[in-house]
């Protein structure tokens, strides 16, 4: 993708600035080197974007995103005027290419629909192309859905573990809540607000109601809501109501369990069917708080039928 001569600086590594505004004034800025960004915009509230990733939007020399009709509402409001290319996972390859190709002469930035990319958001196979054609790769932090929802959540756990957009398959669903909700630590699922209903009820069929849980629902915009209970209170409040409108963010606290108490022998089954012995006992061990040479006895005990 070429780009204009008086866009490209002596050295080819730096790019001219462009500029911003804020609150009805003009800022100009600074020239930026050669570089993919991954810029964080906001989740909702416009205002939740640093002055860094405004400057950064302002000098690259073009901006990937998602959906350019999204993106163009938060650049328009910042008075923004960078071109703008569409990279999403059904146009990645050719996309790519030309991400790479635009590289050459200068700076692009990455960025969502909202939050941080790369976060069950497509970029991946992008960094490690733009890596692999010689070119850095440069964080620029700040909004975060799971971490807006896990500061508010009030679930007492400085552990978690983000896990991602939960299945829409019920099976998939149950595998994967089943599998999280064994962590020792709070964990943090996306979900769809049409299908939150049933996957409460999935996570009290496979954890139990008594599990401390919080729905969050359109996080920092206008109709920011948070729910808070158990698992089966959630459940029971989800199901009599309506489908809730926006984004979700589900969070599980972790489970009161003992050692003593835990599955072992269906956590090892399920292991032990798709990788070696080995490796099986190293990730329930991981995932139950047991000693490794007692979960090491009873994996050969079920290798062996016994």
């Amino acid at each position: 993708m070429a780009l204009p001569a008086d866009k490209i600086a002596d050295n080819g590594r730096i790019a001219e600035s462009g500029g911003f505004s804020i609150g009805g004034h003009r800022l100009h800025a600074p020239r930026l080197e050669a570089g993919l960004y991954l810029v964080s915009t906001p989740i909702g509230h416009l205002k939740d974007i640093t002055l860094r990733a405004l400057e950064t939007l302002a000098s690259a020399h073009l901006i990937a995103c998602e959906d350019t009709r999204v993106s163009r509402v938060l650049l328009s409001h910042y008075g923004i005027t960078t071109p703008m290319m569409a990279y999403h996972e059904h146009n990645a390859e050719t996309a790519g290419r030309k991400i790479i190709e635009a590289l050459d002469s200068g700076p692009v930035a990455l960025i969502s629909d909202a939050g941080t990319p790369l976060v069950s958001d497509p970029g991946s196979r992008l960094v490690s192309q733009v890596l692999e054609a010689g070119h850095q790769v440069v964080p620029v932090p700040g909004a975060s859905a799971v971490l807006a929802a896990l500061v508010a959540a009030d679930l007492g756990d400085s552990q978690f573990h983000f896990i991602g957009f939960l299945p829409s398959k019920e099976k998939a669903r149950a595998d994967l809540i089943r599998s999280a909700g064994a962590l020792a630590a709070t964990v943090i699922f996306y979900d769809s607000p049409k299908r939150i209903a049933a996957s409460l009820k999935t996570a009290v069929n496979v954890l139990g109601a008594d599990r401390p849980a919080v729905v969050g629902r359109e996080l920092t915009k206008r109709f920011e809501t948070f729910y808070r209970g158990t698992l089966g209170q959630l459940a029971g409040e989800f199901d009599a109501a309506p489908s809730p409108k926006g984004e979700i963010v589900l969070l599980i606290g972790r489970g009161t369990q003992q050692g003593d108490a835990f599955d072992l022998d269906g956590a090892l089954a399920e292991r032990l069917a798709k990788v070696s012995l080995k490796q099986a006992v190293d990730d329930v061990m991981m995932i139950s708080g047991l000693k490794r040479r007692q979960i090491y006895q009873r994996a050969l005990q079920l290798r062996d039928g016994e």
